[in-house]
């Protein structure tokens, strides 16, 4: 059965004491949102719709850009979780399957769980996810007779008894789209707080003799982010999970803790990262790639074989052929390196692409803009470009040509031929010594007028 997930994020967050939406905050350098997003993308949702508030247009922006197909839909004032599904039932017109409420600040859900909540919706008509906590606090707790739900007892309002359960509500529920639509239909705001509560949704629906139940999962998935110091350890929990997960996937990690992943890095077996090593999003490293320490990777694809860095960085769109060689204080952009080429020394490569076999001499810059356009380089293969040479783009060297070090190329350079573009040198014999000796005898006349 098709499944529509209901994002809640319309939250402002108050407690992280910051202009930015609470959901747009970074974790593995994606917002807290972009995780709820991608966990729907992966379980197969057919519609993703995020309800936002405060901060709407960059929320809804940030969920645009994960996803052109993303719904949106604004929640104009706070009146409360239920409230707030209610907002999304409109973009399910028409939608025949199950709906389900999320939190756009609850990232570590996983798709396994929200398989299971769509398996238990075969045995009941309205399915809480639950989680039995170490300190129950003041959470809701879950009421059971067997194995169906009871009620959800918030703690405020709870019994002793009920207080000593320690199986405790996360918030995630899922129905019948039809079913939730009545059922937050009803709900009522009779409460101190003047708002309407999803929870409320099971006593709804155990009244109109539906019955509810319970899906378990571990508490760690059910972390909510509310302040910056929750994040941090949110951070922390994403790093040693992203850290054990490489090597079981064998991956060699030569000093783990110092290694930092993003939300969507990818590492095949028997690759190999140094220490100090920080992924930005978007990167895949092939199986037998090596990326040294000190380097910093974004947007780009490593593949087999390849070597990079230390202290390299790959920015956005970089692309590197198996066996490539991309060595110390080395920065790749938007450029395309073919197998076995060789960039190893203090260079900046934008904008390009480099052929096969072809060697990047040290301290080689393309050129690539002019203070309003970026421009292309174009290099063969089995090319040899000399250290310190400046080539100003567009310009294409061709396949087996050479540049003399030193030199500035502003023309295209035919395969196999030698570009030189450099004053010749001139030796003044003894020029160096009476130079200095104007200068000094200039400096002690200074001194001493001083």
């Amino acid at each position: 059965m098709p499944t529509a997930l209901i994002l809640l994020a319309a939250g402002k967050g108050t407690r992280m004491n910051s202009e930015l939406p609470k959901v747009l905050h970074p974790l593995a350098q994606a917002p807290l949102l972009w995780h709820a997003l991608r966990c729907g993308q992966t379980f197969g949702a057919e519609k993703q719709i995020v309800v936002t508030g405060h901060g709407a247009d960059a929320v809804e922006a940030s969920a645009r850009d994960f996803a052109e197909d993303i719904d949106t839909v604004v929640q104009a004032e706070q009146l409360g979780t239920g409230h707030a599904a209610a907002q999304a039932m409109p973009a399910l017109d028409g939608f025949e399957g199950d709906a389900m409420v999320l939190f756009g600040d609850t990232p570590f859900v996983r798709t396994e769980t929200l398989q299971a909540m769509t398996e238990a919706r075969a045995r009941h008509d309205v399915v809480v996810l639950g989680f039995e906590a170490a300190d129950p606090g003041r959470y809701g707790r879950l009421v059971m007779d067997g194995d169906d739900l009871q009620a959800i007892v918030e703690f405020k309002d709870a019994s002793d008894e009920e207080r000593a359960i320690t199986l405790c509500n996360s918030g995630v529920i899922a129905a019948d789209a039809g079913v939730l639509r009545a059922l937050l239909g009803d709900l009522s705001n009779d409460n101190a707080a003047g708002e309407y509560y999803l929870t409320e949704v099971v006593g709804l629906a155990r009244a109109r003799g539906l019955s509810a139940g319970v899906v378990r999962c571990d508490e760690a998935e059910t972390l909510g982010i509310n302040s910056r110091p929750e994040l941090a350890a949110a951070e922390a929990i994403f790093q040693a999970t992203a850290r054990a997960q490489a090597a079981a996937d064998g991956v060699t990690l030569m000093a783990p803790d110092t290694v930092h992943f993003a939300f969507d890095t990818v590492l095949g077996r028997d690759a190999v990262v140094e220490p100090n090593v920080v992924f930005g999003p978007g990167v895949t490293v092939e199986s037998g790639a090596t990326i040294r320490a000190f380097s910093h990777l974004e947007g780009c694809h490593v593949a087999r074989g390849a070597i990079v860095g230390p202290y390299a960085r790959l920015r956005p769109g970089a692309e590197l052929e198996e066996n490539v060689r991309i060595g110390n204080f080395v920065e790749v952009k938007n450029a395309t390196l073919a197998e076995g080429a060789k960039v190893n020394h203090l260079s900046y490569i934008g904008d390009a692409s480099v052929g096969a076999a072809t060697n990047v001499g040290a301290g080689t810059i393309t050129c690539n803009y002019d203070g309003v356009f970026k421009h292309r380089t174009e290099i063969g293969a089995n090319a040899f470009i000399g250290s310190n040479t400046m080539l100003v783009a567009p310009v294409t060297i061709g396949d087996a040509a050479m540049t003399a070090s030193g030199s500035v190329i502003t023309a295209d350079v035919p395969d196999g031929a030698l570009a030189v573009g450099r004053a010749r040198q001139e030796t003044k014999a003894g020029l160096a010594v009476r130079m200095f000796d104007r200068l000094r005898a200039l400096k002690a006349k200074r001194n001493k007028e001083g």
